[in-house]
């Protein structure tokens, strides 16, 4: 009796890094992240669209990259925390710093942002990923930190 096997897909995780260790920045306040951040938003929707960028760090608060994974209307953009955390893991990141616009210009936390950043928190926990921050960033060139107002 000839047995049946079953073919699956082989599941691979893989890490390459282009960028010298000594390039990365590192995050030592709000306003490093900010800087670095403020790089990555399409200046031209930070006053139409919101957009969720995410800062991968290692343990060293070393950037190890940005994630520009969401955007969506003119007050408000769905974020994934299991997308969110997947790239988490998949750069091997103990930390992150979310950040997200507000078209408004409204620099004030909304409850879906302080809920979102408590699940965040959450799931980080299960695999050892502190969230260290979560910016809101305006088109009049200013932020919020949670950080900074003890909102973690």
């Amino acid at each position: 009796m000839d047995k049946k096997i079953n073919t699956v897909r082989e599941i691979r995780l893989q890490y390459k890094s282009k960028l010298k260790r000594e390039g990365e920045p590192v995050i030592t306040s709000s306003d490093d992240a900010y800087q670095i951040l403020k790089e990555h938003y399409d200046a031209d929707y930070l006053a139409i669209r919101e957009e969720l960028l995410i800062l991968y760090l290692n343990n060293a608060n070393k950037v190890l990259g940005v994630y520009k994974g969401f955007s969506g209307g003119i007050t408000a953009t769905v974020a994934d925390i299991r997308l969110i955390m997947a790239v988490a893991l998949k750069g091997l990141s103990t930390g992150i710093i979310l950040s997200h616009n507000h078209p408004s210009g409204a620099r004030t936390p909304s409850e879906a942002d302080k809920k979102l950043t408590e699940q965040l928190k959450k799931a980080g926990e299960l695999f050892g990923i502190k969230v260290l921050d979560h910016l809101i960033i305006t088109p009049q060139d200013t932020y919020f930190s949670f950080a900074d107002e003890a909102l973690l």
